[in-house]
């Protein structure tokens, strides 16, 4: 029998920023999460990627009600940092990403061999609209930048994890950004949660948010929609520039019975030498706990 030929599909997009940038915001994670859906009802919960030859990476897509859901995995067959990207899904298909730098501006192709269910339109108009979410991504994202920071500590991811969402060791390793910092809600998926705290004159502030993922002993993702103000929450407006939408992901990886905890977050870049400061502080005072109780 002769060997079906796949048919392959073609989708691009030119942005406005220079290829540096395309590449980081096309492969972190914590970045891949804000622009990974073809329309505004679904959303990517978790991502994971080993950027390297024979390194895989993963997507968890779902719908934003909860009603549906799957997994986007493959693995990398060639990577060409800044020029070329290919792997393999796991249901076998080939897939190419080319970006092309034009001073300014990148040129994105994708090229990816089409699967039998859905009709070719639909799979062109799904992956170029993804490639559009993208590029809107790239250009609007100037205001924030990703920060990570990790810590070893030596206890098991179970007790870290639990201790990190624990109202009490909460208080204390946060007290670090706000001495009466303190969370109202639940951690449970799909919920609503504020994180207060108060200024020098005793006013309440703070972050309205809602729990992205929370997968116990491994991934939390905490998404940000707006701010508090005294008894108000304000999600629209000027006031939350930079802060509605932005993430803040935690990862728990077990290393032979300890823990390495990861911290990515999106910080306006207004905040970033103040991040810098408090968020390796507060992660050492947890991991004291932690190692201490």
């Amino acid at each position: 029998m002769g060997t079906i030929e796949k048919t392959v599909i073609s989708v691009e997009t030119t942005i406005h920023a220079p290829v540096e940038r395309v590449w980081k915001l096309w492969t972190e994670p914590i970045h891949i999460m804000h622009w990974n859906q073809a329309s505004d009802d679904w959303h990517t919960t978790r991502a994971e990627n080993d950027l390297r030859k024979g390194g895989v990476f993963f997507s968890r897509m779902e719908a934003r009600d909860g009603s549906a859901g799957f997994d986007f995995t493959g693995r990398y067959s060639r990577v060409e940092p800044h020029r070329i990207i290919e792997y393999t899904l796991d249901d076998g298909r080939k897939v190419k990403v080319v970006f092309a730098s034009e001073g300014s501006e990148t040129v994105v192709r994708e090229s990816f061999e089409a699967e039998q269910t859905y009709a070719q339109e639909v799979q062109m108009e799904g992956w170029q609209s993804i490639l559009d979410h993208f590029r809107k991504y790239v250009e609007g994202s100037g205001e924030s930048e990703s920060l990570h920071f990790e810590v070893p500590v030596r206890a098991p991811v179970k007790k870290v994890f639990q201790a990190m969402l624990a109202e009490r060791i909460y208080r204390n390793w946060t007290s670090v950004f706000n001495p009466a910092s303190h969370f109202k809600g639940s951690w449970e998926k799909g919920s609503k949660i504020l994180f207060l705290g108060c200024d020098p004159q005793g006013n309440l502030g703070g972050m309205v948010s809602r729990i992205r993922e929370n997968i116990p002993n491994s991934f939390v993702s905490i998404e940000h929609l707006g701010i508090v103000q005294g008894n108000r929450e304000i999600t629209k407006g000027p006031e939350v520039d930079g802060w509605a939408g932005a993430l803040e992901n935690y990862t728990f990886k077990d290393h032979s019975g300890d823990t390495l905890l990861s911290v990515d977050l999106d910080a306006r870049k207004d905040f970033i030498s103040y991040f810098n400061d408090t968020w390796p502080r507060a992660l050492n005072r947890l991991k004291d706990i932690c190692e201490a109780e």
